[in-house]
């Protein structure tokens, strides 16, 4: 190649640079790309899904994908490093369209999914990607209710063989919730590592972690601890002395419950007592109340009779409040526990749209416990971001479920557009299927020969 001029072999390996740069994956958003917080990358790495909630990994590094409605997925990935993966083959490992939400998978090969109803297990090969179907049971049930169907499933790793059940209110207002017996809004645990004939009946079985949670769709374990925290859902229209409070108040909640182990439990107030998120008016009679109190909104319908005093010393606080409307769906750990990931899924009862994100915690990994003070208004950092949401909800990206995969990247389900985003910590360096851009050490090789040869 000495008789090429050098300007043709700098082009040529200018050429290269870009091209061994390029992902093979080039899909695209449909909608204005979502914005990542600095150091932070992303990929839209599938599409076409009908409305994915949870995801999960199998022990082959497959990617399984409850699709509400559909069944549940599970795609292989192409790992080319960095943000760069692709789907290489999809298939589908249960069709059923009774499946809602809920999926979990055990170091034994059982899969939990979840219906409005009951909680299903199947025993899982992950080499072939494939249930057995007729090993399928019923392992949970009795916990039909219309409002809020999602059932939110983790196994527990502080306590193996321990699956906790999420079930939500019965509406927006749910008096039920007063109720212990009646299981609705509670969280429990059931020991399906026990052989037992017959299911675990929900309002009556198992452990109870806590109740007077409205709809606390997101728990997760604390990797050092072993604690196991929720993030709730709190009511869309809500009146206080007569006056309408729903747009700042009451804000979602980060709980605690003890561990699995050791239990704390206790009632967290709904239907009767709620965390503030915002002091400023409208909000009336605030007194000494302050972000992450609990307070007493006008009573409603047969519900129990409370005041702010009894709110804050009967009931169950936050640990942390967040904007409401927000809608917190999910929350991951990091592998040492340093920091929480919460999906935002965004609102739909608030003029002004919040929420439409994936943020971030500190986390203290020793303690357990956030970083942040309980009446901190901005624990949670965005770490991926719609610009725009005005264009939400159908116009955006929507997160739900969240799943650690290899190279401590995050995988992130948007349901309203059927997609699966990957996120990684690594300086923003490959992000939205564009092309890398050579490095300056690279280009200054390629200079340097160009003009040697």
């Amino acid at each position: 190649m000495r008789d090429r001029p050098p300007a043709f072999v700098f082009a040529l390996l200018v050429a290269a640079t870009l091209s061994a740069a390029k992902c093979s994956n080039d899909i695209q958003p449909a909608y204005d790309h979502p914005v990542p917080a600095a150091g932070w990358s992303w990929r839209l790495i599938a599409n076409g899904l009908t409305k994915p909630r949870s995801i999960t990994f199998d022990s082959a590094g497959a990617l399984l994908v409850l699709d509400e409605g559909a069944g549940i997925n599970r795609l292989v990935l192409q790992d080319d490093g960095g943000t760069c993966l692709r789907v290489k083959e999809k298939t589908v490992v249960v069709a059923d369209t009774a499946l809602g939400h809920g999926l979990a998978l055990a170091d034994d090969g059982t899969l939990y999914a979840s219906t409005d109803n009951d909680v299903w297990s199947w025993a899982y090969n992950s080499g072939a990607g494939t249930v057995d179907t007729s090993s399928k049971r019923t392992v949970v049930t009795n916990m039909t209710n219309s409002g809020h169907t999602s059932r939110t499933l983790m196994l527990s790793r502080a306590s193996p063989g321990w699956l906790v059940v999420s079930r939500g209110s019965e509406g927006n207002d749910d008096p039920l919730a007063q109720v212990e017996a009646s299981g609705h809004s509670q969280i429990r645990a059931f020991d399906v590592g026990e052989a037992r004939d017959t299911p675990y009946n929900f309002p009556s079985d198992g452990r109870q972690l806590g109740w007077g949670l409205r709809n606390s769709v997101g728990i997760a374990e604390h990797p050092v601890t072993g604690g196991v925290w929720s993030v709730e859902n709190s009511v869309d229209n809500l009146q206080r002395a007569g006056i309408d409070i729903h747009v700042d108040n009451p804000g979602e909640e980060l709980n605690y419950h003890g561990s699995i182990a050791n239990i704390e439990g206790g009632n967290y107030g709904y239907p009767v007592c709620y965390a503030l998120w915002s002091t400023d008016a409208p909000f009336p009679s605030l007194g000494d109340l302050t972000t992450g109190s609990q307070f007493a909104p006008d009573r409603r319908g047969n519900q129990t009779s409370s005041n702010d005093t009894t709110c804050n010393s009967e009931y169950k606080a936050p640990e942390l409040t967040f904007q409401a409307h927000t809608a917190p769906l999910d929350i991951e750990f990091d592998k040492n526990g340093s920091n929480a990931f919460v999906s935002f899924h965004g609102s739909w009862n608030r003029p002004e749209k919040v929420g439409y994100s994936v943020n971030v915690i500190a986390w203290d990994p020793v303690s357990g416990r956030p970083r942040a003070a309980r009446d901190s208004k901005d624990a949670a950092v965005p770490v991926l971001s719609n610009k725009d949401l005005t264009k939400c909800p159908r116009g955006c990206f929507r997160p739900v479920g969240l799943a650690w995969g290899s190279q401590e990247r995050l995988f992130v389900a948007s349901d309203t557009t059927g997609e699966i985003y990957v996120l990684a910590n690594d300086g923003g360096k490959d992000s939205g299927g564009a092309l890398l851009m050579p490095s300056m050490t690279v280009l200054a090789a390629a200079l340097v020969l160009g003009l040697v040869l």
